[in-house]
């Protein structure tokens, strides 16, 4: 199988366009190994602030809520606060998050964390 692209847009918080050569190979043999891969996506990104990105972070390090408020010395209904902020800026772009699992996806997918970190 072949494909060609053209270029391939990034969202990055800006729109960013890098050229491409004007045409890409990609092979596949026994229908998943892939020579080259080319991944197109555009998906919104929540205007976290800095300090819900440093209580989800927390929380997602932590086994409770009540843990993650003793490592920041907040209160747990603060961290329950935070989580449920950020959980309904994710619903409200269409990302939904409903579990910690989900969370820590949505962190990975966004940057705000990277798989080394864990």
């Amino acid at each position: 199988m072949t494909a060609s692209v053209e270029h391939i847009e990034l969202d990055l918080g800006t729109s960013n366009v890098l050229p491409m050569p004007p045409r890409v190979e990609l092979s596949v043999v026994d229908d998943f190994a892939i020579d080259d891969v080319v991944v197109v996506r555009r998906v919104p990104r929540p205007s976290l602030s800095k300090r819900e990105v440093e209580v989800l972070l927390a929380w997602l390090a932590t086994e409770s809520k009540r843990d993650a408020a003793e490592a920041l010395f907040i209160s747990p209904a603060t961290v329950s606060t935070h989580v449920s902020r950020i959980r309904d800026k994710y619903a409200e772009i269409g990302r939904p998050a409903p579990t910690k699992a989900h969370l820590l996806i949505r962190a990975l997918q966004d940057g705000f964390t990277a798989i080394e970190d864990w």
